[in-house]
């Protein structure tokens, strides 16, 4: 068996003033991918919207399109798993992380893509965000390498264009609304109604609630609540 994840982050730069901060993938078995693809592409054209889905360009008048996109992501052989981090504000990279927000970055890549299991190959797909990608996924792939011993199941890490892929996508608005509902939760005054009223519809159908953790052993909506220890 083999399996794409298309992965994406939200609110990951280090001088954003925003305290909460979130990476996650969609998990697409291979031999389904083009069926699943095609289906969501054509939920988008279905609702006239052909353009890139994104979180930050949220309309409220879209709404019935992002609970079609929501409800056929529950329907289908498809996963999603985070890593949320509400306390941004905690992390003592000089420290814990090398000296640097990028290597807490490689560390939640790493935290992130670990729990799949061995045994099956996984194609890891990255939003482009830089112009040191390459640097990037070069130090992820050995970092992978490293902890398999020269055996990762991740077999090909990559960059792509988010308004390329109806996955990553996805995968952006997922993180979009998470990170928005932690936000709240820490007090910030964000009551966009179209956006709560999203909010609101992905608790329900999913049964959680947002801004806190699943258990280690949820495999269709996965979120690792991490929490940096208070210096």
């Amino acid at each position: 068996m083999k399996y794409n994840l298309f992965l994406d982050e939200s609110c990951h730069l280090e001088h954003d003033s925003i305290p909460v901060m979130c990476i996650g993938y969609i998990k697409v078995p291979e031999i389904a991918y083009k069926n699943l693809r095609d289906g969501l592409i054509s939920l988008k054209h279905q609702y006239h919207t052909p353009t890139e889905l994104k979180w930050n360009k949220f309309s409220s008048s879209r709404l019935p399109l992002y609970k079609a996109l929501t409800d056929y992501f529950f329907q289908n052989p498809l996963e999603f798993r985070c890593v949320l981090n509400k306390y941004k504000n905690r992390l003592n990279h000089k420290d814990f992380n090398r000296g640097s927000h990028d290597n807490y970055y490689y560390k939640l890549i790493y935290f992130l893509l670990r729990p799949n299991p061995p045994g099956v190959s996984y194609r890891v797909f990255l939003d482009i965000k830089d112009t040191r990608g390459k640097e990037k996924l070069n130090k992820i792939e050995e970092i992978f390498g490293s902890y398999h011993h020269g055996e990762s199941p991740f077999i090909h890490f990559q960059h792509i264009r988010s308004q390329d892929n109806v996955f990553i996508q996805l995968t952006d608005f997922f993180i979009g609304a998470i990170t928005y509902k932690a936000r709240i939760s820490k007090g910030e005054n964000l009551k966009n109604p179209g956006r709560l009223e999203y909010v609101n519809y992905l608790e329900t159908v999913s049964g959680l609630t947002l801004d806190e953790g699943t258990t280690p052993w949820e495999t269709k909506f996965n979120i690792f609540n991490h929490q940096p220890k208070v210096q």
